[in-house]
């Protein structure tokens, strides 16, 4: 399987990720992305960023370079070092998906999501911290 680029909040999104987004194209990449991490048949390299990864292609916030979200580029890589840092990870590195997964489930209670993520659009809807919990608690289809 080939490498997956994935900016470092992403890590966290994907588990609690339920089909909403800032585009149908965004939505149906972000959905591969996380049947993918979600799968435990398989592991593939990723490679941790900060900054853009393959899912903001389809977003409506990326311009040439950087993400013009509502809150600006500058908090959007604020997310991405938060989590590569509460992680113990070093961005541009590449991880196989097995020790991300494991180290999310390890190092992330559902309560960090409020300051990991803190400011975060998402965070009021509540599916990221349900993620990280039934991440946590083994469960296989969440």
């Amino acid at each position: 399987m080939k490498k997956r680029i994935l900016r470092g909040h992403h890590l966290l999104c994907v588990h609690g990720f339920k089909g909403m987004g800032y585009s149908p194209g965004f939505v149906e990449k972000m959905s591969e992305l996380v049947e993918e991490i979600r799968d435990q048949t398989i592991d593939f390299p990723i490679q941790v960023v900060v900054g853009l990864d393959e899912t903001c292609v389809f977003c409506p916030n990326k311009r040439e370079g950087y993400c013009n979200s509502p809150k600006s580029d500058s908090f959007v890589i604020s997310l991405d070092e938060n989590v590569i840092s509460h992680l113990g990870i070093k961005a541009g590195e590449e991880y196989k998906k097995s020790v991300l997964v494991s180290l999310v489930a390890q190092k992330v209670e559902p309560r960090d999501i409020d300051y990991l993520c803190e400011d975060c659009s998402w965070l009021s809807y509540g599916v990221c911290k349900e993620g990280i919990g039934n991440l946590k608690k083994g469960n296989k289809k969440y």
